[in-house]
């Protein structure tokens, strides 16, 4: 299957960088929000990084207005019956998520593949909403996604062969180190990740060290880049308590269970460098 057009449903902090990531590397691109406002917040997120690009010489001035001149912006979804590949960038909200791939499946051509960029929901919820299940997966690309060279495939078991070989090539097209994770909530990274960030953040609130400590601990300890409540902070801690509690409701593993410490910070407004404070204050 030959790959020309790309949909992405979500211009968002991840949408936008999957839209840049696909327009530089010759895909046509079809980015549906849900209202102008948001879109055109999108386009100038898209905008923004390019120019970026540019003044970092990793970019040239004349790739920046090709790059720019793949894109097409629109708040129809049916505008996206086009593409050749759709993926979905929306919240982390299976109810949505699921009632933007029925929509999907309603309006796309029998052969085009459906993809979730999803940290964690279940890929098969998804698929089940469709007439093709077969041609649904997950596409978990990561922040930035113009910069980190992972993905992560997620395939269920209704996943067809020919659907993780198409997606794995067009991984590949944009330069991305292709995994693959089966269907499991958190998938690799995330699975792996979260009880991680939890245990640092219980350390944390039972005073068993600083915060500087712990953050310190790992990076010099383990050759991390970050520390946890560091990266924490940078991830935001309302997408890790959420991620957190999908994965308990789900398994009822006590090592996803978020420590109340998170949860009161969420509940204050204490999100990290998004909101300016979480563990550490960004407000200068």
């Amino acid at each position: 299957m030959q790959i020309k057009t790309v949909g992405v449903v979500g211009c968002g902090l991840m949408g936008s960088g999957i839209v840049e990531t696909l327009a530089k590397n010759n895909f046509q691109v079809v980015v549906r929000e849900l209202n102008d406002d948001f879109l055109r917040k999108g386009l100038a997120r898209l905008d923004s990084s390019l120019q970026r690009a540019v003044d970092r010489q990793k970019l040239s001035p004349q790739a920046q207005v090709d790059t720019r001149a793949r894109v097409r912006g629109t708040t129809a979804l049916e505008d996206l019956a086009e593409c050749d590949y759709v993926i979905e960038a929306a919240i982390e909200n299976l109810e949505l998520k699921k009632d933007i791939f029925a929509r999907l499946d309603a309006l796309t051509r029998p052969d085009v593949i459906l993809a979730s960029n999803s940290s964690s929901l279940s890929i098969a919820a998804l698929a089940a909403k469709t007439r093709k299940p077969d041609k649904v997966l997950g596409m978990h690309f990561f922040n930035p996604v113009p910069v980190m060279a992972l993905l992560e495939i997620v395939r269920s078991f209704l996943t067809s062969d020919e659907t993780l070989a198409t997606s794995r090539a067009l991984g590949e097209a944009l330069g991305k180190k292709i995994i693959v994770a089966q269907d499991y909530p958190g998938f690799i990274v995330n699975a792996l990740y979260i009880p991680y960030q939890l245990d640092a953040i219980r350390f944390f609130q039972n005073g068993m060290a600083s915060r500087e400590d712990i953050d310190t601990g790992m990076q010099l300890g383990m050759n991390h880049p970050m520390g946890p409540l560091t990266l924490a902070d940078f991830v935001g801690l309302d997408t890790i308590l959420f991620v957190a509690d999908e994965m308990y409701a789900e398994t009822k593993d006590p090592r996803y269970a978020a420590p109340p410490l998170l949860r009161r910070m969420v509940v204050a407004g204490h999100l990290g460098r998004k909101s300016g404070k979480g563990f550490y204050d960004y407000a200068k």
